[in-house]
C-alpha cells in the first residue's frame, strides 16, 4: 500500500512530537471534519486512551452551537474540565495534518486559558 502525502506528514509529525522530550507527558490528538471536532488525550507507554471529547457527545448536542468556532471552544472546556478532573495539566499538542490555524487554533488557545500546558 502506498503511503499519500497526507499520510506522510501525518507520519512525520507524529515521530517528530514522539521523539522529542515529551516522554513523560500525554498526548492531545484532534481531529476534525467539515462538521465536527474531537480530541483525546492518548498514553503512548500503554498506547490507551486517557480522556476524549467530541462535539457528538450528547451534552455538547444539547448546547445547539451554530458556529464551528464557538462548537471547538465548548469541546476544549470539556476535555479540559475532564484532564483537570483526573489531575493531568501538561500535554503536548498533536495537531495531525491540520494547520495551526482557525479551529485547530481556537482549541488550543481555550485549554491554554483553562489551564493545560501544552
Amino acid at each position: 500500500m502506498k503511503l499519500t502525502t497526507l499520510d506522510r506528514k501525518k507520519f512525520r509529525i507524529r515521530n517528530k512530537l514522539k521523539k522529542s522530550s515529551n516522554n513523560n507527558r500525554f498526548r492531545l490528538s484532534v481531529s476534525r471534519t467539515s462538521k465536527n471536532i474531537s480530541a483525546q488525550i492518548i498514553d503512548d507507554k500503554n498506547n490507551t486512551t486517557i480522556i476524549s471529547a467530541s462535539s457528538n457527545e450528547k451534552s455538547i448536542k444539547i448546547l445547539n452551537k451554530k458556529n464551528k468556532f464557538e462548537l471547538s471552544e465548548v469541546v476544549a472546556e470539556c476535555l479540559a474540565k475532564k484532564a483537570i478532573e483526573k489531575k493531568i495539566t501538561k500535554i503536548y499538542f498533536d495537531r495531525g495534518i491540520y494547520k495551526y490555524h482557525g479551529r485547530v487554533k481556537v482549541f488550543a488557545e481555550v485549554l491554554r486559558k483553562n489551564g493545560m500546558k501544552l
